[in-house]
């Protein structure tokens, strides 16, 4: 643990990842409550997965990856979201469909890239202790819109989460509201990408937030409490790996189902009392 914290000061990738791991948690804890919430874990996942699509196209066409995933996310965000509303019918079906077809593509087009050997395996599982500057600002300008707009819209999200039918006999308008909901999810995504990869990010951003739920009576207070469990888990992920050299994102999500499956257990053990 000595040695994590000495290179911690000494290195600034370490510092870098830290940081990313701060603002991964912001996303994940905040938007995370309304995936668990509204039960939407599969379309979140549809999205992640599309999202190699857009990487893998905007690498061979030589732009930033993250570039083509956040434009790649928002468009999936969409698909699903129409498909959702539209074609209830052959919901699975389609979803599966076009998050295959995403990776496919990506996979394809990483492998045709001009120049370079582009490592799949940091896009699928991802590489925190690889994330640039310039990574970080994206990340927290991601961060800051996806606040903004909980901040100004927090009623409407939430009532379309809790009570759709409600929310649409009160005026709000359920399928904007919806499809900005999925949008959000495909933002967070994208911060997410860096830090666990495209394979599991859907763990990350249900996991912390479905601790949260154990010990939460209210929206805002989940969300608070999954946002620090994700720092907890993020943070906690890099300290166990660093010394023995494991996959870091692998290792947080399995902090992070460490920490659900505890809360768990003591809730359970709660109620018996």
């Amino acid at each position: 643990m000595s040695q994590f914290f000495e290179a911690l000061a000494a290195y600034q990738f370490l510092q870098y990842a830290v940081i990313g791991g701060l603002l991964a948690s912001i996303a994940c804890g905040v938007i995370g409550s309304y995936v668990v919430v509204r039960r939407i874990g599969s379309l979140a996942g549809g999205i992640s997965h599309a999202v190699l699509g857009g990487m893998g196209i905007a690498l061979f066409f030589g732009f930033a990856p993250l570039s083509g995933a956040l434009v790649a996310a928002l468009v999936a965000a969409l698909l699903i979201g129409w498909i959702s509303l539209r074609a209830q019918q052959h919901e699975d079906v389609m979803i599966n469909a076009l998050w295959s077809i995403g990776m496919a593509l990506g996979v394809i087009c990483i492998a045709k890239t001009p120049g370079y050997n582009v490592d799949l395996m940091s896009y699928l599982f991802g590489s925190i202790l690889m994330i640039s500057g310039r990574e970080l600002y994206m990340m927290a300008g991601l961060d800051i819109v996806i606040l903004m707009l909980v901040a100004l819209y927090y009623k409407q999200l939430q009532a379309i989460c809790f009570d759709e039918q409600f929310a649409r006999l009160r005026g709000v308008n359920v399928t904007f509201f919806y499809l900005l909901l999925l949008c959000l999810v495909a933002l967070t995504v994208v911060v997410l990408i860096q830090v666990v990869g495209l394979i599991l990010v859907i763990a990350l951003i249900t996991l912390p937030a479905a601790t949260a739920r154990q010990f939460s009576r209210s929206l805002g207070t989940m969300m608070v409490i999954a946002v620090f469990v994700g720092m907890v888990a993020n943070l906690g992920g890099l300290l166990i790996s660093y010394q023995p050299d494991l996959p870091s994102g692998a290792t947080i999500i399995l902090l992070a189902g460490a920490i659900y499956v505890g809360a768990l257990l003591f809730k359970s053990l709660r109620v018996a009392q």
